[in-house]
């Protein structure tokens, strides 16, 4: 059975082979009309010709051809004169070439093989590239009449051109997809943080390909739900890349640990600020050692995670922002020194009385001079307090204590506050006004009509911020701001002033400063009248009494006094050290008053003739 089958198929091959006659041919200048009427008997078809085509043919041979192959020659000839032969049915018609596609030109399937010597008309499909950027690559090799089109929607091109010029642009297309073919490799990270590595991989995918090749190149993408990386690129590119990412993500051979600080003495988030500052200036050659900070500020604790040697180092930093800060507990005494009264007592007593600056009361004060507080207790409390200001101190004391005591001053407020270092403070001593804002009408008429206020402070603040430089030196920023309440205009609104004073004094622990220069003049109206002369109605107060007005002024003087605290513990002792201070200063005061009045009595003894 096989071997009938075998002898079958060889009787038909010589059959086939048979079929192809050779036939000699070799013509010179023959017109091309003729040339097509010779080509015609000889195969046996039937050429429509309905334009006259001008021009000769020379064919030379010197071997017999095949009789099929002359519709090629004629193809060829044809192609030369602008024209080429499409079939329809049994007929084959000379058409203009540029036109052939007009002419029920033979389609054929993508998938088939294109043969023959005719035009046809074929669909190509394009993977992996942009159809109209592969039509401009191939458009040269298309034959001088052939047409091309792209289809994008689909990424085709269509095109009508001989056989062997499609089958060429064919394996040239499949060439260009096979250089272009792209893959995507998803890689998920398990070690190492997707951004950081990006950034290498890219650094050695620049440095490995050439990047001047578009299809070396590989994009690296960054997933971060997935903490991984995208590579998209040719497969070789890719798989190189794919194997370098395995061994970079390997777990950081960093240990790291996790301390938290709990914070005694500061804020953990003003804390935090200042570490983060910190570690943004500091260049670590392993990103994986720069540490995680972050602040909890329910239990006011530092986290940080990182390498034991940089959080210890961090600790330190910690340990020294986290110290007891100092603490400066200021006494205040303000004080208004009425200028007439200071000057009538300055008389009496014989010193300088009416000089009300800084410098005149510490001039007034150097009247009340004299030996410290004597005993043990006072020795001691001279040294531990206020130092080598006891005498000035206790002096200054009683100059003030003096003139309140004699009426020409008196105490508006006596204030002690506890700052912190670098901290502002402020106290406020005065009252709440109201001033008019506004009229507003709620209806038609006279009578309705209601007056707007709001409510205004006037009065004394005093602002504070310390600035401790040692154990017993500090800076005071002071600002003194007096508002003053002077009288109502012709519609009732008050007139106020405003007198503000800043400045900055670096004094001992325990050393006062006086702030002077606020000033307030006001009219005092007074009546003078004879002893019941002056109650009798009508007649007393024309004859028996008198009424004056004069100008008044009034100093408000501040003296401030700090005491450095740097622990707290040392509050108490201070407390309780001021305690027997102003104990002290009473018993001063009393000494020193009877000497003055003594002084006073002798003065006017002499005086007497």
């Amino acid at each position: 059975m096989k071997f009938i089958r075998t002898l079958f198929l060889l009787t038909a091959l010589s059959m086939s082979l048979m079929a192809r006659e050779q036939v000699n041919v070799n013509f010179s200048n023959l017109s091309v009309n003729d040339f097509i009427k010779l080509i015609s008997k000889i195969s046996h078809k039937n050429i429509l010709i309905n334009n006259r085509i001008n021009g000769t043919v020379n064919f030379v041979s010197t071997t017999p051809i095949y009789n099929d192959e002359l519709m090629g020659i004629l193809i060829a000839v044809l192609e030369s004169k602008g024209y080429t032969l499409v079939q329809d049915g049994s007929i084959y018609e000379v058409v203009r070439a540029t036109d052939a596609a007009k002419h029920n030109v033979k389609v054929l399937s993508s998938n088939k093989k294109p043969s023959g010597s005719l035009m046809v008309t074929q669909a190509i499909k394009v993977h992996n590239a942009n159809v109209d950027v592969v039509a401009a690559k191939i458009r040269y090799l298309i034959s001088r009449t052939a047409r091309l089109m792209t289809m994008r929607e689909n990424n085709t091109i269509l095109i009508t051109d001989y056989p062997k010029n499609i089958e060429t642009i064919k394996t040239v297309i499949h060439d260009l997809e096979l250089h272009k073919e792209r893959v995507i490799k998803i890689i998920d990270l398990k070690h190492t943080e997707a951004k950081k590595l990006q950034s290498r991989i890219n650094e050695i995918a620049r440095s490995i390909f050439n990047n001047r090749v578009v299809s070396e190149n590989v994009k690296v993408l960054l997933d971060t739900n997935i903490n991984g990386l995208i590579l998209i690129g040719n497969k070789k590119n890719v798989a190189i890349l794919d194997k370098l990412i395995k061994k970079l993500d390997v777990e950081s051979s960093v240990k790291k640990s996790v301390e938290i600080f709990d914070l005694k003495n500061s804020d953990a988030k003003n804390v935090l600020k200042s570490l983060n500052a910190i570690v943004s200036k500091q260049v670590f050659s392993d990103p994986s050692l720069k540490p995680s900070l972050s602040a909890n500020e329910a239990i006011n604790a530092i986290i940080v995670v990182g390498a034991p040697r940089i959080v210890k180092g961090l600790k330190l930093i910690i340990d020294e922002l986290d110290k007891e800060k100092y603490q400066v507990y200021v006494q205040a005494r303000i004080i208004e020194i009425n200028k007439d009264n200071a000057e009538n007592l300055g008389v009496r007593y014989g010193f300088d009385g009416a000089a009300l600056s800084a410098a005149g009361l510490y001039s007034l004060a150097a009247n009340f001079g004299g030996a410290p507080v004597e005993g043990v207790v006072g020795n001691a409390l001279a040294n531990s307090i206020v130092g080598s200001a006891a005498t000035s101190g206790f002096a200054l004391g009683a100059a003030v204590d003096f003139l309140e005591t004699n009426g020409a001053s008196k105490s508006v407020s006596n204030p002690s506050i506890l700052c912190v270092n670098n901290k502002q403070s402020s106290i406020y001593v005065g009252k709440t006004i109201s001033v008019s804002t506004g009229t507003v009408s709620t209806a038609s008429g006279v009578n309705n009509a209601a007056t707007t206020y709001k409510r205004e402070d006037v009065g004394l603040t005093l602002t504070i911020k310390p600035r401790v430089s040692s154990n017993d030196k500090v800076t005071l920023d002071v600002s003194v701001v007096l508002e003053n309440l002077l009288s109502k205009d012709s519609t009732g609104q008050p007139v106020t002033s405003k007198q503000e004073v800043k400045t900055e004094a670096i004094l001992r622990d325990g050393e006062s400063i006086i702030i002077g220069g606020l000033v307030k003049n006001y009219e005092r109206n007074s009546l003078s009248k004879v002893p019941f002369l002056g109650d009798i109605p009508l007649i007393g107060s024309w004859l028996f009494s008198s009424k004056s007005k004069t100008q008044e002024q009034d100093n408000l003087v501040v003296i401030l006094t700090p005491y450095v605290i740097d622990k707290s513990e040392e509050l108490s002792k201070l407390q309780k050290d001021l305690g027997l201070l102003a104990k002290m200063q009473r018993s001063y005061d009393k000494k020193v008053f009877k000497e003055l009045k003594e002084k006073k009595l002798e003065a006017k003894s002499d005086a007497q003739p």
